[in-house]
């Protein structure tokens, strides 16, 4: 099964909210996520990329999205991410962060974290952007619910030209699967020079 990609940008977006939204909230309930998900706050928050500056790659099999990649630059984000790169010497204006990457679990094997990264930084160098960002969930590998055959993506990272910015984290907060409360989570910078 051979996936299908499309871009969007600014306005466009708004008609793939609801999709988006329920894929991320799907893909989020996997490990180091352990999203529990809320379907009125993802609408919400995915609304913002309907803004200039803004890009969605979306994979499909057929009609149904079942992979997608967002970013846009650094400073039209959360504060907690630009905030977090004020300890370094790197200019946030400069940055296009690289936001969320989700796949289907049986679409994964088949090129799309390279098609979602390439059309991600491909889009930054249009912008300006001299850095491409984005930030892996910190969990302790002792975790009872991470699972066994876990493999972390660190090697791909590395590979497509990623470092981690040691000591630099933006904390966010969620509810994890099976909690009635939302908990701070530390969030790791991984950043390339384009």
């Amino acid at each position: 099964m051979s996936l299908a990609y499309r871009i969007y940008r600014g306005a466009e977006i708004s008609a793939i909210v609801p999709d988006l939204a329920r894929l991320r909230i799907t893909v989020f309930r996997d490990w180091p996520y352990l999203y529990e998900g809320d379907l009125a706050y993802e609408t919400g928050y995915l609304a913002r990329y309907a803004q200039g500056g803004a890009i969605v790659v979306a994979a499909y099999d057929g009609a149904q999205m079942v992979g997608a990649a967002t970013g846009m630059p650094l400073l039209q984000h959360d504060d907690d991410f630009s905030g977090a790169l004020a300890a370094c010497d790197i200019a946030a204006e400069g940055v296009f962060y690289c936001a969320e990457s989700v796949l289907m679990q049986d679409h994964r094997g088949q090129g799309a974290g390279h098609m979602f990264f390439d059309a991600r930084e491909a889009e930054a160098r249009a912008q300006g952007k001299t850095y491409s960002a984005f930030c892996a969930v910190v969990r302790p590998a002792d975790h009872p619910m991470a699972p066994k055959d876990y493999r972390p993506l660190n090697e791909f990272w590395k590979k497509r030209g990623y470092q981690k910015l040691d000591g630099v984290f933006a904390e966010f907060s969620w509810l994890d699967i099976g909690d009635s409360e939302k908990t701070q989570k530390r969030l790791q910078f991984w950043i390339k020079q384009l």
